[in-house]
């Protein structure tokens, strides 16, 4: 391992996103730590011209800060293996299914991980008539930080005009999944080892975009108070989800769990983040922190383990 003096780092923050605010507040936590730890930072506002850039500055690693399209989908992550510069988080594959969460549900239910029923259908179809059975949740297939979410609830007319007006969030299709009531939860992995799980409680009853980030805009109950059996099934399948996607780094895993339903209650996965916010308000560095390891230690812990043919 090179002395952290040694070792210059490009953290990629920004992009043209969504989640372009948010990739800029991870950046910016990313680039004080590894300064306060001695690295060389070249921070690196990504546009077309990036590969050429990175050839430029030649780092010796990329710090993956981005969030949404084109910074978590895979794209980046196939420059930065056609350049052979060692990168954080998962690889092309993992990043692309990751991203599209309909095609992660076939892998899921394979590995035994329980989903909700859902399907693909066409902006317009969704828009003029309900898809399934209210309640249900419509969902851009491939975005992230629950960006486009409408939930539509049990005699509510289809959301016409909302989804019309954002198609350059949903573009031509959308993700119909059955509504699940109860409790958001949570857990990170690092590597091959699932930590612990975290309760999510919005303020507004829904963990929206604003929820997520606005400062006091969700409660994290950190360890969450839930039965050991069932935060051990947690941690199981959100390493067990980490392994089918073939994730590497660091990953964060939601589920819903409605103890409603039976003597167990039914959990199931939503989706798996292959790159989790580094914010002041994101989940991962709570999580990490309960397990005993530092903000600073996490993101050293990932520059270490950045690699390439991920």
């Amino acid at each position: 391992m090179r002395i952290p003096s040694q070792t210059k780092v490009a953290v990629l923050l920004g992009g043209w996103s969504a989640e372009r605010e948010v990739s800029m507040a991870s950046g910016e936590a990313v680039c004080e730590a590894l300064r306060k730890m001695g690295y060389e930072i070249v921070p690196m506002d990504p546009k077309p011209d990036i590969a050429e850039k990175l050839a430029e500055v030649r780092p010796d690693v990329v710090f993956n800060a981005l969030h949404g399209k084109w910074g978590e989908d895979g794209r980046v992550q196939g420059i930065l293996e056609t350049l052979e510069i060692p990168y954080t988080h998962s690889g092309v594959l993992a990043s692309a299914l990751a991203m599209d969460k309909q095609r992660c549900k076939p892998l899921f239910s394979d590995a035994g991980i329980p989903v909700a029923e859902s399907k693909v259908v066409a902006l317009e179809s969704a828009a003029e008539q309900h898809p399934m059975v209210p309640p249900y949740v419509i969902k851009p297939v491939r975005e992230g930080s629950s960006v486009g979410i409408h939930i539509v609830s049990t005699g509510k007319e289809p959301p016409v005009m909302a989804l019309t007006q954002e198609r350059d969030i949903f573009g031509d299709e959308v993700m119909v999944e059955r509504y699940v009531p109860g409790r958001e939860l949570t857990c990170a992995v690092l590597g091959d080892v699932a930590l612990g799980v975290l309760e999510i409680i919005p303020r507004g009853g829904f963990y929206d975009y604003e929820s997520k980030y606005a400062e006091g805009g969700s409660e994290h109950i950190c360890p969450a108070e839930i039965p050991p059996a069932l935060r051990r099934r947690i941690q199981k399948h959100a390493l067990a989800a980490h392994q089918a996607l073939g994730c590497k780094g660091a990953s964060r895993a939601d589920f819903r769990f409605d103890e409603s339903v039976g003597e167990e209650g039914e959990l199931v996965i939503l989706e798996v983040n292959t790159q989790p916010g580094l914010t002041p308000t994101s989940l991962l560095p709570d999580i990490a922190r309960q397990a005993g390891h530092s903000f600073e230690e996490l993101i050293m812990w990932m520059v270490d383990d950045a690699s390439i043919n991920r």
